[in-house]
């Protein structure tokens, strides 16, 4: 089984045993140039892991790939995906099926976290919580009742369309990468950072290492981003009250500036006060989800092919522990295309 995130800076990959033991992982920067690019590229790790793994690619049961934006399967195109140029065109599905040549289904990227920290993370525990990813975009998967939630169409969780934060709402870019992304997504940061004069070149990793040194427009920023995560956690908590919200994404990670500013704003502006925490699987959480779901897909076709034997059980009783059910209720992943 491979499980593969893609996303604007880097493409990471891991392919794992019918137990889900990681036997190869390959992490690379994206070629986002064009759609075509990056699907090459994704084929190309897809099938060099295989090899380092020792395993024809026909030995591959099922891939998963995640990413940023909504997947529609009648038309076979990911929409909302607009950090990646191209990824939106239609067709996209059959092109990478085309490319990779096994079972395939696509995923939200920051859903596959929440699976991530639901199997190897925070979230083993917890039936009801949310991933709240702050990045290049963000978004939220959400666990509910031990299951991966998706909404009707799959757009559930795609917070960054809050109509939340600094920027006008009726902006045309606003209105493209939503309002709350707008204003604490990377290009937010640095839009912030550059109005407070901090001296180029900016991005969000130096802006809060700036921070941490205690440069006063740093924390600044800072502060506008613990507000506007705090926002999304008040919009969203009277709605689904989990018991956990889980910080990740490259801007989210930042705990030690963002935990206390979080917590302080909320409890000023919201009576609801789930717990929060940092995620502890990092840049790994989607690639982990993404691997995670492609074990259970395979362990469903397996089984629905030629029913379990008794190796087949006491194997499934072992991976089931490993690798929790996060299929939707229909029992097979959203977006699967068959070879």
């Amino acid at each position: 089984m491979v499980g593969i995130d893609v996303g604007r800076r880097y493409v990471r990959a891991a392919i794992a045993d019918v137990m889900g033991e990681v036997v190869a992982r390959r992490d690379e920067r994206a070629h986002v140039r064009s759609s075509a690019a990056l699907i090459e590229q994704i084929g190309e790790i897809a099938h060099g892991l295989a090899g380092e793994a020792g395993l024809r690619w026909r030995q591959v049961t099922f891939a998963v790939v995640g990413s940023p934006g909504v997947f529609e399967p009648s038309r076979g195109q990911v929409t909302l995906a607009h950090n990646l140029p191209g990824w939106g065109r239609h067709g996209l599905a059959n092109a990478l099926e085309r490319e990779l040549g096994t079972n395939l289904a696509f995923e939200n990227d920051v859903n596959l976290a929440a699976v991530g920290e639901r199997w190897k993370g925070l979230g083993r525990e917890v039936d009801d919580f949310a991933y709240l990813h702050v990045g290049t975009g963000v978004g939220m998967g959400l666990v509910l009742r031990g299951e991966l939630y998706r909404g009707r169409t799959g757009a559930a969780g795609e917070i960054a369309y809050l109509p939340l934060g600094l920027v006008d709402p009726h902006d045309r870019a606003s209105r493209r990468h939503g309002v709350l992304e707008s204003g604490i997504g990377a290009a937010g940061v640095v839009a912030r950072a550059r109005e407070l004069a901090m001296e180029p070149p900016l991005t969000p990793k130096r802006v809060f290492a700036a921070a941490r040194r205690g440069d006063e427009r740093a924390g600044q920023v800072v502060s506008m981003v613990a507000e506007g995560i705090a926002l999304a956690i008040a919009a969203v908590v009277p709605i689904l009250d989990p018991e956990l919200v889980i910080l990740g994404g490259g801007i989210g990670r930042n705990g030690d500036l963002l935990v206390e500013p979080v917590r302080r704003e909320l409890r000023s502006i919201s009576p609801f006060l789930p717990r929060l925490e940092v995620s502890s699987l990092g840049d790994d959480a989607t690639v982990t989800g993404a691997v995670a779901m492609a074990l259970s897909a395979a362990r469903d076709r397996l089984y629905s092919r030629h029913g379990p034997t008794v190796a087949d059980r006491r194997g499934a009783g072992k991976a089931q522990e490993v690798a929790p059910r996060v299929e939707a209720s229909s029992g097979t992943p959203r977006g699967v295309v068959p070879v």
